[in-house]
């Protein structure tokens, strides 16, 4: 019997870990499930018999693939994968996939939401500031970066987008107005939506020289991966723009001196918050696990994020 694993140190919702029992046993397959834990090795442990494996923001490296001996498919239950080791997968002939599109409502929501907190002072009583009107730029326009569009569209927002793998025309499309590059992107937007991944040529790439572009009350907003930007850079900025705010669901390593000397310029949620709702949290779930038996049982790959 093939056996699957929910390895989830912030657990799933118990409905979804319920749906993804259902499909798991329907498929005729063992359930098991590693929650809470608190060392790696752990996961590394649980992981020696099983033939793939559900994971949220866990550590899938190279001693887990090489641990599961069986395993043929690791699925990440969100966008972002970088928390697999795809060259170890690839090299120990095992599927890495993510499940993209299923967080993607739930961080735009985040986004918006932050934008609308730091424009109104926190809700402190003073007076503050309507996004209507407001110019936003959204770096990288996949799936989150449609949904950030269409609730900024609600509020009257008028949007830019920049995303050399998306042609301008599909952009137009949905009512936004492409540009044709990133810096392009800084200098016609107030406030800036991060939508991109964080890989080699991204890491580190959202500093100074980007941000300094950006019009009088500059907003960033992250809700990506807290490696694409250049603290070195977001701390000069900040130091010279007394107009800059920083937002983010990601906390960033210089987080004491930001909080120490930047007071009503910065939020940061106490953990990664963008797909944490439980509508998102049950949707990944779902997609991992009905993508786990898509590939064991018909070899399907859709979403195969390694080769």
């Amino acid at each position: 019997m093939k056996k699957v694993l929910v390895a989830t140190d912030k657990p799933f919702a118990k409905v979804a870990v319920d749906g993804i029992r259902q499909i798991v046993e329907k498929a005729g397959y063992e359930l098991k499930l590693l929650e809470k834990y608190t060392e790696h090795s752990d996961f590394i442990k649980a992981v020696a018999d099983v033939d793939a494996v559900i994971i949220r923001s866990d550590l899938a490296n190279r001693s887990v693939i090489e641990a599961g001996k069986n395993l043929k498919i690791i699925v990440r239950a969100g966008a972002g994968y970088d928390n697999i080791d795809l060259a170890a997968a690839t090299e120990h002939k095992v599927v890495a996939m993510n499940t993209p599109g299923q967080n993607s409502n739930a961080v735009a929501e985040l986004a918006l939401g932050m934008m609308v907190y730091m424009a109104r002072n926190s809700f402190n009583g003073t007076s503050g500031s309507e996004l209507r009107g407001k110019t936003l730029g959204i770096h990288a326009y996949g799936n989150v970066g449609r949904y950030v569009a269409t609730i900024a569209k609600g509020f009257g927002m008028e949007v830019y987008a920049f995303d050399p793998y998306v042609a301008s025309d599909a952009i137009a499309k949905d009512g936004v107005k492409p540009v044709a590059s990133v810096e392009e992107l800084y200098s016609k937007c107030q406030y800036i939506s991060l939508h991109i991944p964080a890989n080699a040529q991204t890491k580190k790439s959202i500093g100074f020289d980007l941000l300094s572009k950006m019009p009088k009350g500059a907003t960033l907003v992250n809700t990506a991966r807290k490696e694409v930007i250049d603290e070195e850079g977001l701390l000069k900025i900040f130091a010279e723009r007394p107009d800059f705010k920083y937002l983010s669901d990601i906390e960033p390593e210089n987080k004491a001196e930001i909080e120490a000397n930047y007071a009503g310029r910065y939020f940061f949620t106490p953990k990664k918050m963008g797909a944490q709702t439980s509508e998102a949290n049950i949707n990944a779930g779902l997609a991992a696990a009905n993508q786990i038996v898509d590939f064991l049982e018909r070899g399907i790959t859709t979403y195969q994020v390694n080769k």
